[in-house]
């Protein structure tokens, strides 16, 4: 399949999927994302206490704020990117509530003038992702082009639902990989280039296969920020 092709079919697998997302109620999106925090908090406890960069959720997307806000209040410092100039890598800003936010592209909002730091670990959310471990995002390529540049890697866990799995997203050589996905059933890590199926960690017990990186109620305006921008 030669480039022009490539791109519109990943355009329209990602304009199928996003419709699909964006036709979820909220009572299942709400409890999408429960059960996908709670895999995350009890396969990676040690998010805690790193560098946390996360992606501010459009479209239906998982929804880290929730589990972010935890995070933080547990002593990790998490982050926003930020597109800093077409086609260039994007940097990450200390975000928190209270911490001013501007909107950018597609209407994310992202942190104004907030130190940039390099986090140790990213919470990146999905469109499609694929056995191989690669994910469909919007086309822009910035989070590729990011993780290509960064040193060290910071480990990447992808977030997503099950109905968003493919076959393959036709991984080009720029594409860059997970480290781990995690859905409402459970967790996957990369190995030897294929998804490996971990399971869902047990309750109250961090799970001994992931890394430790070193796992509805109406919410009040202001709960997370937001109004701040």
């Amino acid at each position: 399949m030669n480039t022009g092709n490539l791109a519109a079919w990943r355009k329209a697998e990602r304009e199928r999927l996003v419709a699909a997302r964006v036709a979820l109620d909220k009572t299942t999106l709400a409890g999408l994302r429960r059960s996908i925090d709670q895999h995350i908090e009890r396969a990676f406890p040690g998010l805690a206490g790193v560098r946390l960069g996360f992606c501010w959720p459009i479209r239906n997307e998982y929804d880290a704020r929730h589990l972010v806000r935890r995070l933080r209040a547990r002593g990790a410092d998490t982050a926003l990117p930020v597109v800093v100039a077409r086609g260039a890598p994007l940097v990450f800003r200390l975000w928190h509530p209270g911490v001013a936010l501007e909107r950018g592209a597609l209407g994310i909002p992202f942190p104004v003038d907030s130190p940039e730091i390099d986090p140790q670990a990213v919470l990146l959310p999905v469109n499609g992702w694929d056995a191989a471990g690669y994910r469909l995002g919007y086309g822009g390529g910035y989070f590729d082009r990011t993780l290509a540049t960064m040193n060290p890697r910071p480990v990447v866990i992808g977030l997503g639902y099950e109905s968003a799995r493919i076959e393959t997203i036709r991984p080009q050589s720029w594409d860059v990989p997970l480290d781990y996905l995690v859905t409402e059933r459970g967790v996957y890590r990369r190995d030897a280039g294929r998804l490996e199926f971990l399971g869902a960690p047990p309750a109250g017990e961090p799970s001994d296969r992931a890394s430790p990186v070193c796992y509805a109620a109406e919410i009040a305006p202001g709960y997370f920020g937001e109004n701040d921008r």
